[in-house]
Parts: structure tokens; C-alpha cells; sequence
């Protein structure tokens, strides 16, 4: 009996920017800000192209309000992520560590032995 099959992977894309400010937070920040802003641009210029193509009706006002609230939403959310990316590596370079394993609820989960492991805190349900 013939059978098919198929094969495919799926990846997701992956931008790479590299910008050189000469300052390493500055570098993080400005990453996180063009990266996060941008996906939130498209997001907004879609939705709108959505609402603009489902109404039926496209005028210069609408393209005027949809440019600036893509701008708006580009900001905002690049804004937000520059400074959670940024306080992310300072706390990473401050703590001399980047990861987040060793946090106090993890060391005091992990110090008991997770004698719940229901209710383990660290990862460790076995």
C-alpha cells in the first residue's frame, strides 16, 4: 500500500541587529526597543489594514490615523521592552550572573529537598 509522507521543519525567523553604541546597556536597550517596537508596528498596520479592507472603505484619513497609531503602539511597547531588556542585562552584570536559577524561592525549595513535590518551586517534580 503507497503511503505519503511529509516532511518540513518549522523555524521561527530571526532577526539579528547588531548596533554599537559604545556602551553595553545602551546596546541592550536600543536592541530590545528596535525589535519589540517594530513587531508592535506590524501588528498595529495589520489590524488596521484588517478593519479598513473588512469595512470596505479606504480613505487618507484612515491611512493618517493607521500611520500614527503605528507609530504609537512602535514606541510604546519598543519603550517598554528597552527598559525591561536593559534593567535585565544591568541586574544580570550587577548579580555577576545571568541566570535566574538561583533565586531565594529556588534555594529554599531546592534546600528542603521539595518534600511536596506537588508543589515544587524549582523544577524538580519527579
Amino acid at each position: 500500500m503507497p503511503s505519503t509522507r511529509f516532511l518540513g521543519s518549522l523555524s521561527t525567523p530571526r532577526v539579528d541587529i547588531t548596533i554599537d553604541t559604545g556602551n553595553l546597556f545602551f546596546n541592550h536597550a536600543l536592541e530590545g526597543f528596535l525589535k519589540i517596537g517594530s513587531v508592535a508596528a506590524t501588528r498595529s498596520i495589520a489590524e488596521d489594514s484588517f478593519k479598513a479592507i473588512d469595512g470596505g472603505k479606504l480613505s487618507k484619513h484612515c491611512l493618517e490615523r493607521s500611520l500614527k497609531k503605528m507609530c504609537k503602539e512602535g514606541a510604546y511597547w519598543g519603550s517598554v521592552a528597552g527598559v525591561y531588556v536593559g534593567m535585565e542585562y544591568e541586574v544580570g552584570r550587577i548579580r555577576g550572573t545571568w541566570d535566574w536559577v538561583c533565586s531565594p524561592r529556588y534555594k529554599e525549595c531546592h534546600d528542603r529537598r521539595c518534600p511536596n513535590r506537588s508543589s515544587c518551586l524549582c523544577g524538580d517534580q519527579q
